[in-house]
């Protein structure tokens, strides 16, 4: 496990598999805030980790979606699935071992995604 000894709570960034680390290089570089990689391995049988993050508005939610796309694509990964880029409210993009999701500040409140999985390891960014 890929914790930290001093909080189990507290995800240790560098033993974050390579695609985790280019999606949050990408989001980061387009200014993505508040982003938060929680590890669900042990708590989830549909994924390993969700990558969440928000912008401060629609069109920054979709320009984020873009470019975690076209980064992770250089590296030969491709999403399963990408839900809401129209609105841009809620842009979900599924990865298989990881699902990104990006929120307007207001769905990442109504939503509470890191209180639902408070028990999940966390990095922050």
């Amino acid at each position: 496990m890929t914790t930290s000894t001093t909080d189990p709570k507290k995800l240790d960034k560098r033993g974050l598999p390579a695609d985790l680390k280019t999606a949050a290089k990408a989001a980061l570089d387009k200014k993505a805030e508040d982003l938060r990689i929680l590890d669900l391995r042990g708590t989830s049988a549909f994924t390993d980790y969700f990558v969440i993050m928000h912008g401060n508005s629609s069109r920054h939610n979709v320009a984020l979606a873009d470019a975690l796309e076209d980064a992770l694509k250089k590296s030969k990964i491709r999403p399963m699935g990408v839900e809401g880029r129209l609105h841009g409210e809620w842009i979900l993009m599924d990865y298989g071992f990881f699902i990104v999701h990006i929120f307007s500040r207001a769905a990442r409140d109504y939503y509470a995604m890191e209180k639902l999985w408070a028990d999940a390891p966390r990095a922050a960014y």
